[in-house]
């Protein structure tokens, strides 16, 4: 009944952006284990990236962009709902119902299977906004039916807000059976990839109305393997001088490129349309890169913990008309942002609606003077890897130690200032973003006002959410 009370109100009270402007369509677009600096534009010296430095010439890059949480399900449900991962008690990836937490030192909560249909997605904001609502690609916040990363019959996308929706693994290899094969292609051509191909066929429906297309790639998370021979041919000797292992980092390169080449094919199709101009588009990632792939470094960590390397990410944003061409902010934003952000620019009211970001039309516009410091949480009552822990990977990254060894943390920012509590030790780690983007210097002990007062801060911040810790082991477990 709360649920749709609140849809009814979002309906009633929509505005458009300005009484003289029709709301835009918006694209986003979401990579999956790219990696803070695995673009050309980001510094990225492997894969070439053409079509995604493009547009960040063509728009608004975000230096100081984060993931919601370092995995992935967690991320896409606070992505879906503007709200953080603590708050929805959706910290892990989706895990079948009978799957428990391994218990060590201390006893992480119960995993979450599906984000609840009580929650207001952005597809169901959009859709009341009088949006035509699509997704297509992967989706990952609910428990896997009948394969793995198969959606739900109760808890896919066109039960949370999206009217048009098509499963398929694409050209990632998830699929397992093509029919081509890596070497039916020449050099520049690529497989055909039906996430992409369902996603052009959206944006080219003829309507009357916006439309909000939701286009999340498998790209680039393992297993990672080149779609074509070619494309390994051209990264071979590039990954021989870097670092990390040299096969593995090949076809990353190539898994990069492929990326790119399809996010092209989505923006050669928007001009073609002529809807380049009325067309809001962002393109982010769900986490950090992966430590066996991503070259991380300068940053700390990876992928799976809250280290600067496991949620830092890439964001770009290009608006015709709103967003100047070639701007770069370096404001801290996070993924949770996007849910009032979309809201806004597309003439929503969502008031009555608990969230914890805040949108980015003023950053977006260029009134970063206006933007107040505040504070962005992360919270990962866990530990991973859950079957024990592997020695982790010493060249990717710059001491990266923690990269297989995550334990149950949390952490805030503000301003420069980063804060990680660990919760089986009770140490917290203080460090300054501005002067340590490594996280190499850990300044607690010189700092102990600092420590104390954003330890304070995180915690009730956790609490005002209602987040779950992790407990004692109780006695005979």
């Amino acid at each position: 009944m709360r649920r749709a009370l609140v849809l009814l109100f979002l309906v009633c009270f929509s505005l458009p952006v300005s009484a003289a402007e029709t709301p835009p369509n918006i694209v986003f677009i979401l990579a999956d284990d790219l990696g803070w600096r695995d673009l050309h534009c980001y510094g990225g010296k492997l894969a070439e990236t053409p079509h995604l430095d493009q547009l960040a010439k063509e728009g608004m890059k975000f230096t100081n962009a984060y993931s919601p949480a370092p995995i992935c399900s967690a991320s896409r449900a606070s992505i879906l709902t503007g709200k953080t991962p603590a708050r929805l008690h959706f910290e892990f990836v989706t895990k079948p119902s009978a799957v428990t937490p391994p218990i060590r030192k201390l006893q992480p909560p119960p995993y979450t299977q599906d984000l609840p249909l009580k929650e207001v997605t952005l597809g169901e904001m959009l859709q009341q906004a009088d949006y035509a609502t699509g997704f297509f690609g992967k989706w990952h916040v609910n428990e896997h039916y009948k394969r793995y990363l198969g959606w739900s019959p109760t808890h896919g996308p066109k039960q949370q807000g999206f009217q048009s929706a098509v499963e398929t693994f694409g050209s990632h290899p998830y699929a397992k059976k093509f029919d081509w094969q890596p070497d039916d292609f020449q050099k520049d051509e690529f497989p055909p990839d039906a996430v992409t191909q369902n996603a052009i066929q959206f944006l080219q429906q003829k309507r009357k109305q916006p439309f909000f297309l939701y286009l999340s790639y498998f790209h680039v998370h393992t297993p990672v393997r080149s779609p074509t021979d070619w494309l390994v041919e051209k990264y071979r000797d590039k990954a021989a001088t870097g670092p990390g292992n040299a096969k593995l980092r090949t076809h990353y390169g190539a898994f990069i490129e492929t990326l790119d080449e399809y996010v092209g094919q989505v923006l050669k199709a928007l001009d073609e349309r002529g809807l380049r101009d009325s067309t809001l588009i962002v393109f982010t990632s769900d986490n950090g890169g992966h430590p066996e792939y991503a070259a991380n470094g300068p940053l700390r960590g990876s992928k799976w913990n809250l280290y600067e390397a496991g949620i830092r990410v890439p964001l770009l944003v290009r608006w015709p008309g709103h967003v100047k061409a070639g701007s770069v902010c370096a404001k801290p934003v996070t993924g949770t942002d996007l849910f009032p952000t979309f809201c806004e620019v597309a003439g929503g009211n969502c008031t009555d609606l608990t969230l914890d970001g805040k949108s980015l039309v003023p950053l977006l516009e260029g009134k970063s003077a206006d933007w107040p410091t505040r504070a962005l949480t992360w919270h990962f009552p866990y530990y991973h890897p859950e079957k024990g822990y592997t020695k982790s990977k010493e060249t990717i990254g710059v001491n990266d130690f923690a990269v297989s060894k995550t334990r149950p943390v949390s952490a805030i920012r503000v301003g420069d200032w980063k804060l990680l509590q660990f919760y089986e030790s009770g140490k917290r780690e203080l460090y300054d973003l501005r002067r340590d983007p490594g996280e190499q210097h850990d300044l607690s002990d010189r700092q102990p006002k600092q420590t104390a007062q954003l330890g304070s801060q995180l915690k009730q911040m956790l609490q005002d959410m209602q987040a779950r810790f992790p407990t004692d082991v109780p006695p005979g477990k």
